[in-house]
This record gives C-alpha cells, sequence and structure tokens, in this order.
C-alpha cells in the first residue's frame, strides 16, 4: 500500500494516522512542499492520498504558489477512485478542488470539542462507529462551503462541514482526528505563542483538559484513522485489490 502524504507546515504529524497506517503495513511518502513546493508528479506511484493541516489558507497562492496544483492533484486522486484525505487546511483545499468556496477567518475553533455526527455520517464507513457524536481535537478559523456532490457526514455549531464524503473514498474532516495526546503535546511545545494569541488561557489547563478529554479523543480518533485506511484499495498487477487483501 502505497499513500503519499503532503505536509504543508512542518512539525504537522500523522499521529493517530500514522498507528493505522503502520497496522496496514503501508509505504509512506512524505512530500513537504512548505520546504520546496515538491509534488507527486501524477497519481501513478500511490495508492492514496493524505493532504495535512498547515498555517495557511487554502486561498494562499500567492505565498504557497503550489495550492492551485495540490488540489488539482487532489481532485485527480478522487476522480480516479482513489482514496483521498484531507484534514484541517487539507479538507479547506479538497473543498477548492471540488469547486466550493473557502470562507476565511469565519469560524475559529481551537482545543478538544464535541462535533454531532449527521444521520449520513451515521451510516457512513468513516464514521459509523462513533455514535451521535464524538470528542476531538480542532484547530482553524476558516471553513468552506460544501462541495457539490458531497455528503455532510459531521457538524458543529461554529463549523457545520467538520466532514464530507465525495465518491467512495474522497474524505475531508475540518477536525484534527489525527491529532492524540502526543501530538497535542508536541503542538503545545512547538507553537507556544501562537496558541497564547488564539487562545488565552488554554495552555495554563492544558493537563486538566487533556485529562479529561483526551483519552475519548484518542479513542474516536484512532477509530476514525483505521477507517480510512480500511477504504485504500491498492494497485496489484493491474487491478485494484481492498487494502485487506
Amino acid at each position: 500500500m502505497r499513500v503519499a502524504v503532503v505536509e504543508n507546515m512542518r512539525n504537522t504529524g500523522l499521529g493517530a494516522l500514522a498507528t493505522a497506517l503502520d497496522e496496514a503495513k503501508a509505504d509512506i511518502e512524505w512530500f513537504r512542499v512548505w520546504r520546496d513546493g515538491i509534488l507527486p508528479p501524477d497519481i501513478s506511484a500511490h495508492d492514496a492520498l493524505v493532504v495535512l493541516g498547515g498555517e495557511q489558507s487554502a486561498l494562499d497562492d500567492e505565498t504557497h504558489p503550489y495550492l492551485p496544483k495540490l488540489a488539482r492533484l487532489a481532485r485527480r486522486f478522487g476522480d480516479a477512485g482513489k482514496a483521498v484525505l484531507g484534514i484541517c487546511l487539507g479538507s479547506q483545499i479538497l473543498a477548492r478542488a471540488y469547486g466550493a468556496d473557502n470562507h476565511l477567518g469565519t469560524a475559529r475553533e481551537f482545543g478538544w470539542h464535541r462535533i454531532g455526527v449527521t444521520a449520513e455520517g451515521r451510516t457512513d464507513p468513516l464514521l459509523s462507529a462513533l455514535g451521535d457524536d464524538f470528542t476531538i481535537f480542532e484547530w482553524h478559523a476558516d471553513t468552506f462551503s460544501l462541495p457539490e456532490g458531497a455528503v455532510r457526514l459531521a457538524a458543529s455549531p461554529i463549523a457545520e462541514n467538520q466532514a464530507f464524503r465525495i465518491g467512495r473514498a474522497v474524505y475531508g474532516t475540518q477536525f484534527h482526528f489525527e491529532a492524540d495526546m502526543r501530538v497535542v503535546e508536541e503542538w503545545k511545545a512547538d507553537f507556544p505563542d501562537t496558541i497564547t494569541r488564539i487562545a488565552p488561557g488554554w495552555l495554563e489547563s492544558h493537563a486538566e483538559l487533556a485529562a479529561r478529554h483526551g483519552a475519548a479523543a484518542d479513542s474516536a480518533g484512532l477509530t476514525i484513522a483505521r477507517a480510512w485506511v480500511g477504504l485504500i484499495e491498492r494497485q496489484e498487477a493491474g487491478l485494484l485489490s481492498p487494502a485487506s487483501a
């Protein structure tokens, strides 16, 4: 199983998704576009695409000129029936790729939040094991309209498009399900000034909040990660076969 991972910002990490990909014995190839702007040249070398979060917006083409190419690449993966996963900024780039609008600075959420699962989400492979709602980590200010043909899977009062699916296995999640407690600890250490600016007092409350919400969020995140990895189909001898085969 060959998975391309696009890292839009240093130190974003895979967290729970790394666990699920390791369980599936996936071969991960990193594309650190924040450093060199290099993306996969086409879709042929990988069975799936992951687009991680970042501090930029999905429309910051002037400062991040690879963004239009990344949106087109994600669309090609999806149109070919391959599994695609966009997390936070990645979900916003997916929305752009499929013709939706990005709304900048209109939906700030940070920390562990409760997310509601829609009726469609309760029957979708990604979220069906989580019940009516779940706790997960958020870090975003932007949001997007739902792409045409997409199915809304999860919502919150601040950002109604928390998760969506297009086709068989193209998924965007506004929330950071990959951000388990270890990843959150790393972000806390790496970005203290940013966190203090957007969420005053959170650093001081982190230990209490992690004790209250971390285990449930980690469990939900790993469930989501395993569900998405289970949807990856691997190319073998010109044929698509389930990852579990």
